[in-house]
């Protein structure tokens, strides 16, 4: 038994062997891998990390976190870097910080270092916690001042007074919803005026307020501010609390102007303004521009450094030095519009005789009436024979008029009115009041209120003129078998406006290929140097009036082509501060991420196709798209939207974000022709109303019908000289339907870009002021 093994006989049990060659998906995956001239070409294997290995790899994604968190406080805050741009902001409009702002400046026993800069800036060394602080009081009189404010801060300090027991009133509401709406920095709550409230009392008080401020601030903590050690808790919390990142500033440089100095040229009108700071954000490159919110777009000329005036003495002083000076032929060029060439194409100069021949066929263009409906292109080849009595324009305005059954209201859009002048509350003298209203201003805010309403109940219908030809009307439109999917040539009878924007036809490479251009730049000022930077060509008038109004001054630097106009398109939401539907070509007030100007926008759909319908009200509780001319900008960008109330009051109706900046985005005005049946046979059915003779119909034959309740049908002939006809739907209609005719034409934005708007406003004064601005609130 020990030598015996097992030997398998003649019936032993033979099993397939497994055929790895013969396999068609097999051969099919050798073949793929089959590289020519390389042997053993197969493919790659994948290695699986093991425990170990994978928890090395979370140990240095945690280290190199951590090093890039203590590297950017290390360029804040520190005794050799940028000191804490710090934004103290009451939520009451009536709360003065001064005590609050002594408070922190007492609040280390050993002294602390404190200096004040020229512009209002309280700069604070605390040896005890080796950083530095810069803290900055903003007036609450001009929410513009305090919004640029907060764009540039590190930390907001909001504060919150217990004798009130409101966390907040209603111009604090409108602040933080603005904040939040741009970007709100790094925030930090904390609590006064407790000790003026009795003992059993200040536990209550407080509770309250914090759940006034839970509603914005969820997981921040309420800190007492009555002592000096409360003062240096807040000091100790700014330093070591996380930086809120806000994309479109960290990636821009940016300063806060310690100092101004405005040096007038030879001339006097121009002058250079010499701007002093904390260099934050990225690198600053002299040949590039930079925009001051309230002033405009700007050359430079040259960029200083200066020894930092609010270091400790301890620390070592830097050399006073230029470093950049600006090369004409590498600078950015301050051209915002391309200037077409009418002359392009060869002309011969014309005679004397063709210039004579000219003028008479102008005057004879004068005298001559052309038929109502036709454009100028027609009426140039009329014979000069006697048209209709009155004359057609072919503006766009007067287009938009008769789109809607309501044009009475909107032919007087442009004739100057009258301001109305309303007060909260209603004097003892009755009579003087009803002396200083306007009822025709009444009658005409309370049309368009009621236009807005019918719009939104019978969305682009249109009535269909008796008294003119419908294809003579609706000439501009045209029918689309679907909105959706049916094409539209973007280039397509362009306006001339068109020709000097910047138009980019990949939007997204374009913004990738300028931004790996500015990382790739090694020449700029590095962020944290105190630097003073000479800015070319400021008007000395709009710098006394930026001055006047005691603004804080702050330069954001600029990408290439961000001067260059374009189309751009936002996406805004309705607030709930204003519940008043919005026309468009409204005058509204933007500020889109650094910069701020006034147009009047066109508003249109946000939805995810080729085409987008156009809406003639932003109507409340909703989402649309803004669409007008301004200075091109990348994405991502933070849009506020406010509309100018009477006696200058702006209130914040919408907020959002930059969607593109795009040339082709085609907008299509929709007006639909109604049309009742009157004879319903099957499929068949007689259509009356839509139009009125029998050249219409045999005009918009090719046309698609649609029903209100979805049917689908075709025009098949017309029925007699009054405009009915005979249609065929495919299924059966209701008695109590309605048909639409469904026209379409492309509509454009107005060019009406005023970047110095406030100026503009002081300068007509109130009488002079655009009618657009007369809306519904002043009913």
């Amino acid at each position: 038994m020990e030598g015996h093994s097992h030997r398998p006989g003649a019936l032993k049990q033979i099993n397939k062997s497994h055929k790895l060659e013969k396999g068609k998906t097999t051969s099919k995956k050798r073949k793929s891998f089959k590289v020519s001239g390389v042997k053993g070409g197969g493919p790659k294997v994948k290695r699986e990390m093991g425990r170990i290995q994978r928890r090395n790899h979370a140990s240095q994604v945690r280290k190199n976190k951590r090093e890039e968190v203590l590297d950017k406080k290390r360029k804040i805050g520190g005794l050799q870097s940028n000191p804490f741009l710090v934004c103290v902001l009451p939520l009451h409009q009536q709360y003065d910080p001064e005590t609050i702002m002594n408070l922190l400046m007492q609040c280390d026993p050993q002294y602390p270092h404190i200096k004040k800069s020229s512009q209002g800036v309280t700069h604070i060394t605390i040896p005890k916690l080796k950083q530095r602080f810069s803290f900055i009081v903003p007036s609450v009189k001009d929410d513009w001042g305090v919004l640029d404010t907060l764009k540039v801060c590190d930390t907001v300090l909001f504060l919150a007074s217990a004798i009130t027991d409101e966390a907040m009133d209603d111009w604090g509401r409108n602040i933080l919803t603005a904040a939040f709406a741009q970007g709100l920095p790094s925030p930090i709550l904390a609590l006064t005026d407790m000790e003026s409230i009795p003992l059993k009392r200040r536990h209550e008080c407080k509770k309250i307020i914090e759940k006034g401020l839970s509603k914005w601030f969820s997981d921040e903590k309420l800190y007492n501010l009555e002592k000096e050690f409360e003062a240096m808790n807040i000091l100790r919390k700014i330093g070591d609390q996380k930086m809120k990142p806000i994309h479109y500033r960290d990636r821009r440089p940016y300063m806060f102007a310690e100092d101004v100095e405005f040096v007038p040229n030879q001339e006097g009108a121009l002058g250079t303004l010499k701007v002093t700071g904390f260099l934050r954000g990225t690198p600053l490159s002299v040949n590039s521009l930079v925009h001051l919110p309230g002033l405009g777009d700007f050359q430079m000329l040259e960029i200083d450094g200066l020894p930092d005036p609010y270091k400790d003495p301890n620390c070592e002083e830097q050399v006073l030095r230029v470093l950049q000076r600006c090369d004409p032929s590498k600078q950015e060029s301050l051209e915002s519009e391309n200037i077409p060439a009418p002359m392009d194409e060869e002309q011969t100069w014309p005679t004397e005789e063709e210039i004579l021949m000219a003028k008479e066929e102008q005057k004879m263009k004068k005298t001559i009436k052309t038929p109502e409906g036709w454009s100028d292109y027609q009426a140039a080849w009329q014979n000069g024979e006697d048209g209709s009595d009155s004359a057609s324009s072919d503006s766009e305005d007067e287009d938009d008029a008769m789109d809607i059954p309501y044009e009475e209201a909107e032919e007087s859009e442009n004739e100057e009115e009258d301001e109305i002048m309303t007060q909260s509350e209603v004097p003892a003298n009755t009579e003087r009041y009803d002396q200083d209203m306007d009822m025709e201003a009444e009658k005409k805010a309370l049309a368009m209120l009621k236009q807005a309403k019918t719009d939104a109940m019978f969305p682009d219908e249109v009535d269909t003129p008796m008294d003119q030809l419908a294809r003579d009307r609706f000439q501009k439109y045209r029918g689309l078998k679907s909105f959706r999917t049916s094409p539209w040539d973007p280039y397509e009878n362009l306006p001339s406006d068109y020709h000097k924007v910047l138009s980019v036809p990949n939007m997204k490479r374009f913004k990738q290929y300028i931004m790996k251009k500015v990382e790739e730049e090694d020449e700029g000022v590095l962020p944290g140097w105190y630097i003073t930077v000479h800015i070319k060509d400021v008007s000395e008038l709009a710098w006394n009036t930026f001055k006047e109004k005691e603004l804080p001054l702050t330069f954001v630097g600029m990408f290439p082509y961000e001067h260059k106009m374009t189309v751009v398109h936002t996406v805004l939401r309705r607030t709930n501060e204003y519940a008043l539907p919005i026309k468009s070509k409204s005058r509204l007030i933007f500020q889109c991420g650094y910069r701020r100007f006034a147009v009047c926008p066109i508003f249109n759909e946000h939805v995810q196709q080729a085409n987008h319908k156009f809406n003639r009200f932003f109507q409340p509780n909703s989402i649309a798209v803004a669409t007008f001319y301004a200075p091109l900008q990348f994405t991502p960008a933070p849009v506020l939207c406010y509309k100018e109330m009477n006696m200058g009051q702006k209130v914040l109706v919408a907020t959002g974000s930059l969607l593109s900046c795009d040339t082709d985005r085609i907008i299509l005005k929709r007006v639909a022709l109604a049309g009742h049946p009157l004879k319903i046979h099957k499929r068949s059915a007689v259509v009356r109303f839509m139009f009125f003779n029998r050249e219409d119909i045999l005009y918009f034959k090719p046309v698609q019908l649609k029903t209100r309740r979805g049917k689908v049908g075709d025009i098949k002939e017309p029925l007699g000289t009054h405009g009915h006809m005979k249609c065929i739907f495919k299924g059966q209609i209701n008695s109590q339907d309605v048909v639409f005719m469904y026209l379409y034409k492309r509509v454009f934005p107005k060019w009406n870009y005023e970047e110095h708007f406030d100026r503009c406003l002081e300068d007509k004064g109130e009488a002079d002021r655009d009618s657009s601005s007369m809306d519904i609130e002043e009913i």
